[in-house]
């Protein structure tokens, strides 16, 4: 079985400056880590919020390192520096609109600034990009929300096959005819 290639993109300005540690990329791996019981590798960058670096990050992940799965946190605000979703639909050939309005109406349930959040999804060739929030907390509560759905999807883009621990996290595939 094909290991799967999991891109975690963290879009931050002063994570990526050093001037403090990137938790919610860790966070993350710490989730999928929990979810998935198939093996796999993550292909992890810490980046500034800069549209044409988001970019290269992204059709890097995807068409050169294979990610079948790209999870990006931050830059999904209404910040002037906040481009992450401008970026992720620029490499995208088709968007997929329903993550971003699930993962808002799940974030709805802890804040009411879950409006002022703009994360989206999106295919590029073989691989989902996904944007989350920037906020570590935030991280699982959009990944519970949306993740039932990601093997599938995978499946349905003839992407390795994400086995996960139903205990914890029980993925949506249709019943075999």
């Amino acid at each position: 079985m094909t290991k799967a290639k999991i891109g975690i993109v963290t879009v931050s300005d002063r994570a990526s400056a050093g001037v403090y540690e990137d938790l919610s990329g860790k966070a993350i791996i710490a989730v999928l880590n929990e979810y998935l019981t198939s093996d796999w590798e993550p292909v992890y960058k810490v980046i500034p919020d800069e549209t044409d670096v988001i970019e290269a990050t992204l059709i890097e992940m995807a068409d050169v390192q294979n990610c079948s799965l790209i999870v990006t946190t931050g830059g999904t605000g209404p910040a002037k520096r906040d481009v992450t979703p401008e970026a992720t639909e620029a490499v995208c050939d088709r968007m997929m609109p329903g993550f971003g309005e699930l993962m808002r109406a799940e974030s709805l349930k802890f804040v009411p600034t879950a409006i002022l959040s703009r994360q989206t999804a999106g295919l590029r060739g073989d691989s989902l990009i996904v944007n989350l929030p920037g906020k570590p907390k935030s991280i699982r509560e959009c990944l519970d929300a949306v993740f039932p759905a990601i093997p599938y999807c995978i499946d349905l883009m003839d992407g390795p096959f994400l086995e996960c621990d139903e205990a914890v996290i029980k993925p949506f595939r249709p019943k075999a005819k």
